[in-house]
């Protein structure tokens, strides 16, 4: 494989995906169900318990798409074809490929 240390990569795929899998058990509770209690929570106290809510779940939405893209990175390093570029061919340079560890094309495709 063009010169990718691929044990690298996957030590540094896992890594990521453990933590993704770690705040989202984190946050857990911020995504259950805001209760409607009128003696204890106001109008306003609940809206703002809905947005946060609202958030969390988009925040759990963007974490559960990451796992998607590490999840498929490490099938192409399981079948040889991590580090290269799915439109070309050509190796993706290590240097992408850390800033991005699921880069899927080099950088004049994704252009």
């Amino acid at each position: 494989m063009g010169g990718v240390d691929v044990d690298l990569f996957r030590n540094l795929l896992e890594a990521r995906r453990a933590e993704l899998l770690a705040l989202s058990n984190a946050a857990k509770d911020a995504r259950k169900p805001v209760e409607l209690d009128q003696q204890s929570i106001g109008r306003l106290s609940r809206q703002d318990a809905l947005q946060q809510q609202a958030m969390a779940k988009a925040q759990d939405a963007r974490r559960a798409g990451e796992l998607r893209r590490i999840e498929a990175a490490l099938k192409r390093i399981d079948e040889g074809d991590y580090g290269y570029c799915a439109e070309c061919g050509e190796p993706i340079p290590e240097k992408r490929l850390k800033i991005d560890l699921t880069a899927t094309r080099c950088a004049g495709c994704a252009a």
